[in-house]
């Protein structure tokens, strides 16, 4: 089995990969199947427990990769502040360059999945260099009339 390292640099080199051949429209797609088909276990857990869910994917997920982050956890709101994302951290000290778009990766997989439970998203890319950002999420409010 692939070890979370090696898998962190196989995705930005097919990132690169894809771009190259078919362009970046093509990277983007490979993301939106990965958010449709893989997350299944964040998807459960957001439809289950809402922003508890969140918070237990997250805590488990990011206390695994290392992750230098604050998590916010409110009734409504759910904020991750993440100061040193370690698979920038872990490309940017390796072999090869870091795919030039790799941040994005993260709006592309999570705010429409969070979406599909009613919540509103947010992806901040702040220092793509750091692996800096900010991921808000917050429950959409019921409209007028419904």
């Amino acid at each position: 089995m692939i070890s979370c390292t090696e898998f962190i640099w196989a995705y930005n080199e097919l990132f690169k990969f894809l771009h190259g051949r078919h362009g970046k429209e093509a990277v983007q797609e490979l993301w939106k199947g990965i958010s449709e088909e893989f997350l299944g276990n964040l998807d459960e857990l957001v439809r289950e427990k809402g922003i508890d869910g969140m918070r237990e994917y997250w805590t488990h997920t990011l206390t695994e990769e290392g992750a230098d982050y604050v998590m916010t956890v409110k009734e409504d709101a759910f904020y991750i502040d993440m100061h040193r994302c370690p698979s920038v951290a872990l490309i940017s000290e390796g072999p090869s360059s870091k795919y030039p778009h790799y941040c994005e990766h993260c709006a592309w997989l999570y705010p429409p999945l969070l979406e599909k439970s009613g919540f509103e998203a947010h992806m901040h890319i702040i220092d793509p260099e750091r692996g800096e950002c900010r991921l808000s999420v917050y429950r959409r409010c019921p409209r007028a009339g419904s």
